[in-house]
């Protein structure tokens, strides 16, 4: 299996819900530094996963939509706890539907899989993975 990585950084706020976050549960700001892992069987006919210029791009406009943003204000997100985990799963499905509608070029159709991780910090991330 072959992979291609980029990455951006995005910074928001939110709240999260449960007793397990303690004091996470009142608004704050989190910034994430995040890497995209494009996976496919085979190379494409100009020998890549996928165009690493078109990638960054769609990653860029994804996180986009997301950064210096309240995520607790955002009906996308209502009743939803915006955990780091879950926050992966959001930026994974939405970079999926771009590689679908050919965003990264017909070629990138072909693509596998494709990983999300979301760094919280030099010692915490969390990530989601998906076929497509």
């Amino acid at each position: 299996m072959y992979s291609v990585t980029v990455r951006d950084h995005m910074m928001i706020a939110h709240s999260l819900r449960g007793e397990v976050f303690g004091p996470a549960q009142r608004l704050h700001g989190a910034t994430y530094v995040i890497d995209a892992t494009f996976r496919r069987e085979a190379l494409d006919r100009d020998g890549v996963v996928v165009d690493i210029g078109r990638a960054a791009a769609e990653l860029r406009a994804v996180v986009a939509d997301l950064t210096y943003r309240n995520l607790d204000d955002d009906p996308d997100f209502a009743g939803v706890n915006t955990s780091t985990e879950t926050l992966a799963r959001v930026i994974a499905d939405r970079l999926a539907e771009r590689v679908r509608g050919g965003a990264l070029g017909d070629a990138a159709r072909e693509i596998d899989g494709l990983g999300v991780t979301l760094r919280e910090s030099h010692v915490a991330w969390a990530s989601y993975e998906r076929a497509l």
